[in-house]
């Protein structure tokens, strides 16, 4: 498995980003869905990783600068058969480490309430991340949670 830093170019991260705003359609109202578009995720404050075994896609993720000491996770997403193998924690360990590498003193981040976001809720908590209120332009909403690390 490795993890690199994408251009968003590729067939097969267009494809998997795009099944992930499906996704997010279909379980999250209008409102309360916060995914980044393709576009919006080649902004220059965005760094977007994808992560690999070999020819294959197992799972992608972002980190948004809000200001020189702030980062924000955006864009989690696993391949749904390699869900619970360690994806997903590959890629925030590195994500931590670039952000404490550029000096970061806390990242964010927001999520789902309901039952389907309950695993990626664990997994933050599992990497030290605890809840807290919204942040950089997020208004409290009951399909949102909010969590914080300082890093």
């Amino acid at each position: 498995m490795h993890i690199v830093v994408d251009d968003l170019l590729g067939p097969e991260i267009v494809n998997f980003l795009q099944d992930h705003i499906d996704e997010m359609q279909r379980i999250t109202p209008p409102e309360s869905k916060h995914a980044l578009d393709i576009d919006d995720l080649r902004k220059p404050d965005i760094t977007f990783w994808s992560v690999w075994d070999g020819a294959q896609l197992l799972g992608c993720g972002a980190l948004k600068e809000l200001d020189d000491h702030h980062g924000e996770v955006k864009s989690m997403r696993t391949e749904p058969r390699r869900k619970r193998a360690g994806v997903a924690s590959a890629l925030l360990d590195h994500m931590i480490q670039t952000a404490r590498q550029r000096g970061y003193h806390r990242i964010s981040l927001e999520t789902g309430s309901t039952d389907f976001f309950m695993p990626a809720q664990a997994l933050y908590r599992k990497h030290g991340f605890s809840y807290c209120e919204p942040f950089a332009g997020y208004e409290e909403d009951p399909n949102s949670v909010y969590m914080k690390i300082d890093l």
